[in-house]
């Protein structure tokens, strides 16, 4: 099965940008539909982005839609989270999560694989 790390958060100011990455390893990430999702504090995880394992699929929750984009590169067992024109409200840890199918989901409980997260601030 596959352990999942993310890297790359940080504090930024709004309209800012960062990249966040997520590396994999101990699975067969080609076959795996990654996401991402966040949770700020007193809020639930919600869904942020996902992308099929060939990368052609990619989905995005409304509220980062046109700002964020979510790619994948196979040959580096690697997912990335590119976040553009950053808003207070992006603020959150984000979390990598990865399943086997062949439908994307939004729901973290469809997910079983999952990073232990990494911190995004943005200041106003």
């Amino acid at each position: 099965q596959v352990q999942l790390v993310e890297s790359g958060g940080g504090l930024v100011q709004a309209g800012g940008s960062l990249r966040l990455s997520c590396a994999a390893s101990g699975g067969t990430f080609s076959r795996y539909i990654m996401g991402w999702f966040r949770q700020a504090p007193g809020k639930e995880r919600e869904f942020v982005a996902t992308i099929s394992w060939s990368g052609g699929r990619p989905y995005y929750a409304d509220s980062v839609k046109g700002r964020f984009t979510i790619s994948r590169d196979n040959a580096k067992n690697t997912v990335y989270l590119q976040m553009n024109s950053l808003k207070p409200e992006d603020t959150a840890a984000y979390y990598c999560a990865g399943r086997i199918g062949t439908i994307y989901s939004t729901l973290p409980r469809d997910y079983a694989y999952w990073g232990q997260g990494t911190q995004v601030t943005v200041s106003s």
